[in-house]
């Protein structure tokens, strides 16, 4: 192993929300990149000092979901990290099946993002959004700051909507337009924004009730939501304005192996601010300071440093 990001997935592990799925003791961690050390019998098209990612998803193969062909959604999904151990030991044994090759020229440390980014991958190609779409993202955490350059690499005109300063500032330091909705009628803003029309897709990023309720107010006739954060609780809708303006409502979960492949090129290619994404690493014995620091909501994205037990950088 070399680093493995932490995310509002473990933070919902940590705050006990996702306890029917975890069997302890647990090994978190489901964004990683690492070099391969050893290779089980018979496994071929791997050579040990290959880097390589884990696409953390494990499928029965036999549900409803998987026989049609979706099984990134198996109705018995296995999530490395939550649902079986993952990423963050020294050493991890994997299916080879689950490995994602990885250029030597990538850097380890930016290949850890591959995980979050194929996540925002998956999330703009869910919503179909095209060349030319006005896109509003709530919430500016790391899957949104990540959804917001993918869409704005894709061609749309991109917004955030965050409460937190100290967000904002970072998404602004990627060169976005952000909006704070605690002084500014963000929906008064995209409805001049887009000249009345409103946006053709609004992504959901926030887990916030009120940005549920709200997002059916930015968005354009037959535009389009799609609910990107983990909501461990039911939200109330306005389905009213659903119907008046025919809007479609999409779940994005996770991402498929396309999705990850796509995200190993952008890193690679330099389209992704790497260096501005990742605010901190800590070493794999200060992994308790790195929850805390992801905690607060002001860090983007947090790494450990699985191999160091040196001071944090």
């Amino acid at each position: 192993m070399a680093y493995a990001g932490i995310c509002g997935s473990d933070l919902h592990v940590l705050h006990g929300e996702m306890d029917g799925r975890i069997r302890l003791p647990a090994i978190l961690g489901h964004e990683m990149s690492g070099v391969i050390a050893a290779l089980g019998h018979g496994v071929t098209g791997w050579t040990v000092g290959d880097h390589v990612t884990v696409m953390p998803l494990d499928w029965d193969g036999t549900c409803a979901a998987c026989r049609a062909g979706n099984n990134h959604i198996c109705h018995h999904l296995n999530v490395f990290g939550i649902d079986s151990p993952g990423a963050l030991q020294g050493l991890w044994n994997v299916n080879a099946d689950h490995l994602v090759a990885l250029p030597q020229n990538l850097r380890l440390d930016h290949a850890a993002l591959v995980e979050p980014l194929a996540v925002a991958v998956h999330d703009v190609r869910r919503a179909e959004l095209a060349a030319g779409d006005r896109a509003v993202v709530i919430g500016g955490g790391p899957i949104g700051a990540l959804i917001a350059v993918v869409a704005r690499h894709a061609g749309a005109e991109v917004v955030v909507v965050e409460v937190n300063a100290q967000r904002r500032q970072n998404v602004a330091d990627l060169g976005f337009e952000v909006l704070d909705p605690a002084t500014t009628d963000h929906v008064a803003w995209v409805n001049d924004w887009t000249d009345g029309t409103g946006a053709d897709i609004v992504f959901e990023v926030s887990s916030a009730a009120a940005a549920v309720l709200g997002a059916t107010d930015l968005v354009k006739t037959r535009g389009t939501i799609v609910i990107v954060a983990i909501h461990t609780q039911p939200r109330p809708i306005d389905l009213q304005r659903v119907f008046l303006r025919e809007l479609r409502i999409l779940g994005a979960r996770v991402y498929q192996r396309t999705d990850f492949e796509r995200a190993v090129e952008l890193l690679t290619s330099g389209l992704i601010p790497a260096d501005a994404l990742i605010t901190r690493i800590e070493p794999i014995t200060a992994t308790a300071q790195a929850f805390a620091a992801l905690e607060t909501g002001l860090a983007m994205k947090v790494l450990i440093d699985v191999g160091s037990t040196g001071p944090a950088t």
